[in-house]
């Protein structure tokens, strides 16, 4: 099912050209990874996509309506980075405010609210105001709000930026768990993050579409990456060399090989074996590069 279809998108701020001739069609799916460095366009197109601001030229649909459609209520919500919840009001009046909007009755909205606070465990910040609660307590709820009327599509900008480790970990929870009914599109500069979450990669760069594709390697034979860290490199690629399935050895980044192989099974066997021997204690060993290195490495 098509969700969003951009044709020839065009937004410029004065001399600045934020999307450049863009072209993109977005179908429904496992969660997709927006990325791309500062200025790339990621927070323009999402702001079109919301109908928050108008294309200077080109066409958008969203679920076959145009930004902004009141066919569109209930079917698109948006999570900014910096998103705020009015901290007069408890969780529960203001997110059942959120549902009245939507056209639900108070009876309704009253058990919608209770629904996505259980999806978020936060049941019991209801009625708490979020003055009362953490960064990462808020967040959820935000995550929450997001989800009321079960959306066909959810736009989140750095959805897990400045939380702790298992909150975190719950928001890519109910982002998978979510994820049968809802397609997410999930902006960050978290890449190890997103290639744990997200089935596929959007990368922009200066308002280009760059790539537009699986976050797996089609083919991820012949190469392993190894993370490795507190273990001399020098001395480690000069052993890894000795194994006769590894062909080439090179740092990607402190701690982290690339190692191009002949034969990525014999290469795991025998690269295991050596860690072992040595008693290095490796981190992480896969098949293929990360998205990170893919992108740019």
């Amino acid at each position: 099912m098509n969700l969003i279809r951009c044709q020839q998108l065009v937004k410029r701020y004065g001399s600045t050209v934020a999307l450049d001739n863009l072209t993109i069609d977005i179908d429904a799916g496992e969660p997709i990874a927006l990325i791309g460095p500062n200025g790339a366009g990621k927070t323009t197109l999402l702001s079109v996509v919301c109908g928050f601001i108008k294309p200077t030229s080109g066409d958008v649909s969203i679920l076959g309506h145009p930004p902004g459609a009141a066919a569109l209520g209930g079917q698109l919500a948006a999570l900014p980075q910096d998103a705020q919840l009015d901290p007069r009001m408890s969780v529960m009046r203001q997110l059942r405010f959120f549902a009245r909007l939507q056209g639900m009755s108070k009876s309704q909205a009253v058990q919608e609210v209770d629904r996505v606070l259980e999806i978020v465990d936060q049941r019991d910040s209801a009625e708490r105001k979020p003055t009362q609660l953490s960064h990462g307590m808020r967040k959820r709820i935000a995550i929450a709000q997001a989800l009321i009327g079960q959306p066909k599509i959810v736009l989140l900008d750095e959805p897990t930026a400045g939380i702790d480790p298992p909150n975190a970990k719950l928001i890519r929870d109910v982002i998978r768990e979510q994820s049968h009914n809802t397609t997410f599109i999930v902006s960050s500069h978290n890449l190890d993050e997103l290639e744990r979450l997200c089935a596929t990669v959007i990368y922009l760069e200066k308002g280009h579409l760059v790539s537009f594709g699986p976050v797996a390697e089609d083919s991820v034979n012949d190469v392993l990456t190894l993370r490795l860290p507190n273990v001399d490199e020098a001395e480690f690629i000069s052993a890894a060399l000795q194994l006769s399935a590894v062909k080439q050895v090179k740092r990607a980044s402190q701690g982290d090989y690339l190692l191009e192989t002949s034969d990525d099974l014999q290469s795991s066997a025998a690269l295991m074996q050596l860690l072992h021997e040595r008693g290095w204690r490796y981190r992480h060993l896969s098949r293929g590069k990360t998205l990170e290195e893919r992108l740019y490495g």
